[in-house]
């Protein structure tokens, strides 16, 4: 009796700490992109930003702010989201504390097979390159799993990591490649090479909406299950998990969430391995939790990095996947040597 006097305080004050840090996580958001709309090479006071959301009269930095800054914090928004979730749900499928979309080749595979519907076939249009996206991440995912299984051996964290970088790397060079062949037709993707949100409208936002929700609702629906997985794949078949249905379902989230990020910004790394870590060491293991956090973590990041781009060179700008770079490469090294702080 006394047992479940004590545990039921501790799991409301779980819930309530949990509560708690998501409505700190939208507060620190709404102030992102507040700076987002405001900040750039032109700082603009907040009060005709909001005059230009509730008020626009087509006057100079209301065109800045409508035109520019919303549409571009509005796919910031939607990337990091799309990048953060899908980083944890490959962690949480894979049992790898060091998976990450880029790191397992996935965004690779989409930039590789947006550069050739770009510079072969002619496709020019988000609408059409997009399902190109979604083939080479759902086709490098697929490969990098068969590679990090050969041999006798179960496939290890170790091993798909090696696989998809050893991919990523391939697929990069080729990337280049192609570009360089035909430098026309790649001019105006060379920020986008290196993962950027800048200079995109409200079309691109619009045109990745709902394959990002579509991803997002099956992250829901697949993370209690992950729970299970996480355990292994005998424990969670004996708890009543269908573990083949949740990793397929797994899989074609992530390919809608990091191709859909994929075509429209580029390849933005190291987001889907620093989140789900830090959303991981405030909430535990729960991967619902989990993927709550990574989607206001990873709206948070992108959007900050991009506000970070805009200002640390001024007048010019750095790309928002240069950032995060600087910002992941550190954080990768702290968790290869924390093994604790990076099991799952």
């Amino acid at each position: 009796m006394s047992l479940t006097i004590t545990a039921v305080p501790s799991i409301s004050r779980t819930h309530a700490r949990r509560a708690c840090g998501a409505v700190a996580g939208l507060v620190l958001l709404v102030v992102v992109c507040a700076f987002s709309v405001a900040v750039g090479v032109k700082t603009i006071p907040l009060h005709t930003v909001w005059d230009s959301l509730v008020h626009y009269d087509n006057a100079g930095d209301q065109i800045i702010v409508r035109d520019l800054r919303v549409p571009r914090t509005m796919l910031g928004l939607l990337v990091g989201m799309a990048l953060g979730v899908g980083g944890a749900l490959i962690q949480g499928m894979t049992r790898n504390p060091l998976a990450d979309p880029g790191l397992l080749g996935v965004n690779a595979g989409a930039a590789f097979a947006v550069a050739v519907a770009v510079g072969v076939l002619g496709l020019t249009s988000i609408w059409s390159y997009v399902w190109f996206a979604f083939a080479g991440a759902a086709v490098i995912a697929v490969l990098v799993y068969l590679l990090g299984s050969m041999g006798r051996a179960a496939p290890s964290p170790i091993r798909l990591t090696l696989a998809g970088v050893a991919l990523s790397a391939l697929l990069s060079g080729v990337t280049m490649g192609l570009t360089l062949l035909d430098a026309d037709a790649f001019d105006e993707m060379r920020y986008w090479r290196a993962g950027s949100i800048a200079g995109r409208d409200l079309s691109v936002a619009a045109a990745i909406t709902p394959f990002i929700l579509a991803g997002l609702i099956l992250a829901v629906v697949v993370a209690r299950s992950l729970n299970a997985v996480a355990l292994g794949d005998d424990t969670a078949r004996s708890l009543g998990a269908d573990v083949t249905r949740t990793r397929a379902l797994g899989v074609i989230a992530v390919t809608l969430l990091c191709g859909a990020a994929t075509a429209a910004a580029g390849p933005i790394a190291f987001v889907g391995l620093m989140i789900p870590h830090i959303a991981r060491w405030i909430v535990g293991p729960d991967q619902r939790w989990i993927v709550a956090y990574s989607v206001l973590g990873g709206a948070i990041l992108v959007v900050a990095a991009d506000v970070v781009g805009r200002v640390i060179i001024r007048p010019g700008e750095m790309q928002v996947g240069v950032v995060t770079a600087f910002l992941g490469a550190p954080v990768l090294i702290l968790l290869v040597r924390r093994a604790q702080a990076s099991s799952l």
